[in-house]
């Protein structure tokens, strides 16, 4: 009987052995899977991520083109200008005038200012706050 015993528990070991086997081989599959399932998603985060910064390049690339098309414009432009205040040299009071008026400037800073009369302040005033109404 002992040695029937001894079979019995032998027996009763080794399907607990086999149990606990089972168990850990379909842990480890879940965990395989799961493990899948988590790198497909990183996978399409990763895509996501380079499919956005390719779009951000370009939008950048695109913004520094339309700067450079921006300051040559904004060159073209102080170039004009600075040739026509060198046409008319009576009319840089005028200019500066115009200028002081667009950022508030009162018309007695404009009249210390610029050497102009009282009246021409206010004229170059009327004509600044006429040109605003129509915008």
């Amino acid at each position: 009987m002992a040695e029937s015993g001894w079979v019995l528990l032998l027996g009763l070991g080794l399907g607990l052995l086999i149990a606990a086997l089972a168990a850990l081989t379909l842990a480890y599959r879940r965990l395989a899977r799961r493990l899948d399932e988590q790198d497909a998603a990183q996978q399409q985060r990763v895509e996501q991520l380079l499919k956005d910064i390719s779009g951000y390049q370009q939008g950048t690339i695109g913004m520094g083109e339309e700067l450079f098309a921006l300051r040559d414009q904004l060159k073209r432009i102080e170039d004009k200008q600075q040739r026509f205040e060198q046409q008319d040299p009576q009319s840089m009071p005028y200019n500066q005038a115009a200028r002081l008026v667009g950022l508030g400037a009162s018309i007695e800073d404009v009249t210390q200012s610029c050497g102009l009369s009282k009246a021409e302040a206010e004229l170059v005033a009327r004509l600044h706050a006429a040109r605003q109404d129509k915008s």
